[in-house]
């Protein structure tokens, strides 16, 4: 058993680009590994911004010989009229290193028997720059010199060492070999690496901490000393850590100061300024409050580390005078001013202004209002905040920084004398920004939120502009996903397809199958069980909720003793109802058999308190009442019977009790083998 290195030396890749590009790469050495049968333990990642390593660990020192058996031509075309080997099976013998008459015939076909050696390690390594490396793939590309190759950064060097050996192979200009690179600034000199087994102990030696999560904890630490000696509390939060771990070889941690003056400006100013735009850590007093301080990482040591912190403090109050400057003058703007010049702002070329927008959304918003249950104050509040809720767009701080939309329009509302809830809604109305992100949490912006995304969906395809593919230019996806995620927090019952059928438009089948998506993705990556879920939402109405909740219910009894005998005759009503052409006037009279009558008794009381009940005891109502008077139905009884009357009566004893299951879920959709 060997070890075995393989490190890119790149220029500086992105942040968001290291780590899944180190972990495409040790997949995609495993599949070589995997896919050359040469056995290994383990593959360990390294990664920084300037190189992308792997050591895979027990690596053999060859690869397993195997005997196979290859599939050649059917019998019907091995031989001819004449009884002589056929030219296919002749081809077929020679590409295998084998005669015809070496062939064994299994069943239809000719099979040769094949021993396959093993390759040497440093046979099957010297390919891993064009079957690996030269096989990744990136979002983001660069070309350099003057060839085709695209990579994600220009390669700079190359190691590639089997425990002591070089295992040599080219990628345009460069060869592998044995020399690694010190940190660009601090050890600017080439590595020798005599060994594979030096790498991990002889990179940070050159001032390179090549291995990632010890890189992070090694700068959560240093952050979390100098919070302690400063008496501050801070958030190691983890995208910010992420990125400042992949823009660093070696970290060092510093603390930097700002004027005490700026801390008028609001709170969400100053960290969007130090964490979004620096990448810097905000603090806090123990009191909670925001510190005039920051806490940030260098790639170096200590050495010269005041001058680091000066140039990012001069860095930081540039940007802080300008939040101060734009703090100030926002507060001189009328919000009436600021809504009357959005008719001016485009929301899309095909579309139209943002004004239009929110009109739009206005109406939407004042339905679902209802739909909600808000009170009178409440509506009036939706409807204020419909008005004005893009204002802040054309604020100066938003147009200097713009992940401050909404945020900003609740301050400045709350300055021009709007309420809280009227406030609240416009920076909730983003909300989520993310696929799990913050929901809204106050009745007004979930149906200002709500109404929005609707809006941007009816819109845009409306005018055709519908995603495709991965290609979603709007978000669209995720504004349904967040629709779909209010709704159902805030427990809205109501049919999406009768609601968007209010506004006029195009594509609104369109609509409904991509919200369907959306759901079902939701409701798959919390149950396994596709079949449920495509049963929950193909339920015979749009209700989002309804979709939700039925597809947890029926999972939740999916191990009960009596589903699968209930989930089976619902299954055989709705098939058999399927296969009638028309469907008649139940009528009592026609009852011939006792279950006939029973089952029309379940159906009727049922259908009283239907749409009121929650799903759980929907559920138990199919399963404990409707589902054992279908099953005595079935065993008494003959649904096709000769007298067509008859028939037909008791298809439509069936239609009723499929049209009380459907509002639940299709339960033909379940396997229950």
């Amino acid at each position: 058993m060997t070890n075995y290195l393989l490190e890119i030396g790149l220029e500086e890749i992105p942040a968001h680009l290291v780590t899944p590009s180190i972990n495409q790469l040790a997949e995609r050495m495993e599949a070589f590994l995997n896919e050359n049968r040469l056995k290994f333990d383990k593959i360990i990642k390294f990664s920084t911004p300037r190189r992308l390593a792997l050591i895979v660990e027990g690596l053999s020192e060859s690869s397993e010989a195997i005997d196979e058996e290859v599939k050649g031509p059917s019998a019907k075309i091995a031989k001819d009229a004449e009884g002589n080997w056929s030219k296919a099976i002749q081809g077929f013998s020679r590409g295998q290193g084998a005669t015809p008459d070496d062939l064994i015939l299994k069943g239809d076909y000719y099979y040769a028997k094949k021993h396959v050696d093993g390759v040497k390690a440093e046979e099957i390594l010297s390919k891993v720059g064009d079957e690996v490396i030269a096989k990744m793939t990136f979002s983001t590309y660069m070309k350099w010199g003057n060839n085709d190759f695209l990579f994600v950064r220009p390669i700079q060097w190359i190691v590639s060492l089997l425990e002591d050996e070089i295992v040599a192979f080219d990628l345009l200009d460069v060869t592998a070999n044995r020399f690694s690179r010190g940190h660009r600034f601090l050890a600017n000199v080439e590595i020798e690496l005599k060994n594979a087994n030096d790498y991990a102990s002889k990179m940070p030696e050159n001032f390179v901490l090549v291995d990632a999560e010890h890189r992070k904890a090694e700068i959560s630490a240093q952050i979390l000393a100098l919070a302690s000696e400063n008496n501050w509390q801070v958030t190691l939060h983890k995208d910010l850590l992420e990125e400042v771990n992949n823009i660093v070889e070696y970290p060092t941690a510093f603390v930097g100061s700002f004027d005490p003056k700026y801390l008028s400006v609001p709170a969400e100013v100053l960290v969007t300024s130090m964490r979004d735009n620096q990448r810097y850590f905000e603090v806090y007093n123990q009191e909670g409050q925001l510190a005039p301080n920051f806490i940030s990482v260098r790639n170096g040591n200590a050495e010269h580390i005041e001058n680091v912190v000066l140039g990012n403090e001069k860095v930081l109050v540039a940007r802080l005078e300008d939040a101060e400057f734009f703090w100030k003058e926002d507060q001189k703007l009328k919000i009436e001013d600021l809504v009357a010049k959005l008719g001016k702002v485009t929301f899309h070329a095909k579309i139209g202004s943002i004004t239009e927008h929110m009109a739009r959304t206005k109406l939407i918003a004042a339905k679902l209002a209802d739909i909600a249950g808000l009170t009178d104050e409440e509506k009036v509040d939706v409807a204020r905040s419909a008005e004005i809720y893009k204002f802040d767009l054309l604020t100066g701080m938003v147009g200097e920084f713009d992940e401050l939309q909404g945020v900003m329009g609740e301050k400045y509302a709350l300055l021009a004398g709007e309420n809280a809830n009227v406030a609240a809604a416009i920076r909730e109305h983003y909300m989520p920004t993310s696929a799990d992100g913050q929901l809204p949490e106050t009745k007004v912006g979930s149906v200002l939120a709500a109404a929005d995304k609707i809006d941007s969906v009816l819109s845009f395809f409306n005018v055709g502009l519908i995603p495709s593919g991965s290609n979603d230019p709007y978000a669209l996806r995720r504004a349904v996903q967040g629709l779909i995620r209010i709704i159902e927090k805030m427990n809205w019952h109501f049919d999406l397809s009768l609601f968007i059928d209010q506004f006029e438009g195009q594509n609104h089948a369109e609509i409904l199958e991509f919200v369907k998506a959306r759901v079902q993705k939701l409701l798959l990556e919390k149950l396994d069980r596709y079949d449920i879920v495509e049963a929950a939402i193909n339920s015979s109405n749009f209700d989002i909720t309804n979709m939700m909740e039925s597809a947890f219910v029926i999972d939740g009894h999916k191990l009960h003793e009596p589903f699968k005998p209930a989930i089976e005759n619902v299954s055989r009503s709705i098939n058999l109802v399927k296969k009638a052409a028309d469907i008649a006037e139940i009528n009592p009279a026609l009852f011939e058999e006792d279950t006939e009558q029973a089952l029309y008794d379940a159906v009727i009381s049922l259908q009283n308190q239907w749409t009121y009940k929650p799903c759980e005891e929907k559920f138990r109502a199919i399963v404990h009442t409707l589902a054992p008077a279908i099953e005595a139905f079935f065993d008494n009884v003959m649904v096709m019977a000769e007298d067509l009357a008859v028939r037909d009566n008791r298809i439509a004893l069936l239609s009723e009790v499929v049209a009380l299951t459907s509002v639940m879920a299709d339960f033909s959709l379940i396997n229950t083998k």
